[in-house]
């Protein structure tokens, strides 16, 4: 078992997102650890090309299954239809989301719904699902992939933060209702991670000033405690510092861990007025 940090052979995964810049690092980590994974996302051919990537690096016959999230009959069908696929479901990981931004004075009817079907309503039908098969196996591994705004907030993500918060409050809850089935349920709470979905945001920031470092070490933060940072930089490297997390919490062995909400170390900065930074809940200061 070369490269593995433990062992999931003969165990399957359903991740949604599974192309996008996080989701396909955690189907990586997943797939090296020796896990069968049904990718599922909105491009088939995206999803095709990366199933045969998976294949030709990790083996394991990786299927792809295409679903809308905002379908709701759809996806009612993803659970079943990769069962029926990969024979059972051992883990499943909640990862795909969208943004809507904008500020709440100017944010459309259909901006909020958007976003709260895929990011929140998708991954309760799909855990809702889940639940029955695992529950009757009386093993199986949830994890979603939340974010630091969920806890922090972030301006012009209302709706996305939202999201976020009510999926740590679901998957705590639903986590107390499995723990005595040997399904545990846990979330991943990621900073700012430079993907395709976040590119847009990363910009407006920029333009903000909201890259302003200097501005840190002169606010809330002391400049003791700033330069105890691990980074000053935003995390580059899609997923890197969230795949392990993830792919950890899905170990047999880890069943004693259950509602948790690991935050990632990287962050998003919250400005106050003139710039100036303001009070943001980071991980590596805590």
């Amino acid at each position: 078992m070369e490269n593995r940090l433990f062992d999931l052979t003969g165990m399957t995964a359903l991740v949604t997102g599974a192309a996008g810049g996080i989701g396909s690092a955690i189907c990586h980590a997943l797939a090296q650890q020796g896990a069968r994974l049904a990718l599922s996302g909105t491009n088939p051919s995206k999803l095709r090309s990366f199933r045969e990537e998976l294949n030709d690096t990790y083996g394991h016959d990786h299927v792809e299954i295409t679903c809308d999230l905002s379908n709701t009959e759809q996806v009612e069908h993803l659970v079943p239809a990769a069962m029926d696929t990969l024979g059972k479901l051992d883990i499943l990981v909640n990862n795909a989301g969208i943004t809507r931004d904008n500020l709440a004075m100017r944010m459309k009817d259909d901006e909020w719904d958007a976003v709260i079907r895929v990011n929140l309503e998708a991954a309760f039908r799909l855990m809702r699902a889940a639940t029955k098969p695992m529950m009757k196996a009386r093993f199986g591994r949830i994890v979603s992939i939340t974010s630091v705004v969920g806890a922090t907030g972030n301006p012009g993500q209302i709706n996305y933060a939202a999201a976020k918060a009510g999926l740590v409050g679901m998957s705590k809850s639903l986590g107390q209702e499995l723990a005595t089935r040997g399904v545990t349920v846990n979330c991943v709470a990621p900073g700012f991670i430079r993907t395709a979905m976040s590119c847009p945001m990363a910009r407006r920031m920029r333009s903000t000033h909201a890259f302003r470092w200097d501005a840190w070490a002169k606010g809330p933060i002391s400049a003791r405690r700033w330069h105890s940072l691990p980074r000053r930089k935003p995390d580059t490297s899609p997923g890197r510092r969230c795949m392990s997390t993830a792919a950890w919490r899905c170990y047999p062995d880890g069943c004693w861990v259950r509602g948790s909400d690991a935050e990632i170390g990287a962050f998003i900065p919250n400005l106050g007025r003139n710039g100036e930074a303001g009070a943001c809940r980071v991980a590596a200061l805590r």
